[in-house]
């Protein structure tokens, strides 16, 4: 996956193969298909620096997106430890 950043201050609609299009907000990112950063129209925007396009395989060696909650605490459901009415049944 190769990851496309709104680099303006204005929403974006990127457009992708098979007539698809990314919507993406003023310095929001999302992601593409390595043969969709091939396309025509998104290499124009490319070069009217409208956009970046990066490859997910180096942002994630270089350890900038990892796992979520390493080790820290965790909010949410826990595992099931709470307490249980019995008798109710």
């Amino acid at each position: 996956m190769k990851t496309v950043s709104n680099k303006t201050q204005r929403p974006l609609s990127v457009p992708l193969p098979g007539g698809k299009k990314l919507h993406l907000g003023p310095g929001k990112t999302g992601q593409i298909s390595f043969t969709a950063a091939d396309y025509a129209p998104l290499k124009k925007l490319v070069d009217a620096g409208e956009i970046e396009i990066t490859d997910e395989a180096a942002r994630t060696a270089d350890g900038s997106r990892g796992a979520k909650n390493r080790g820290g605490w965790a909010q949410g459901h826990t595992s099931g430890t709470g307490s249980r009415r019995s008798g109710d049944r």
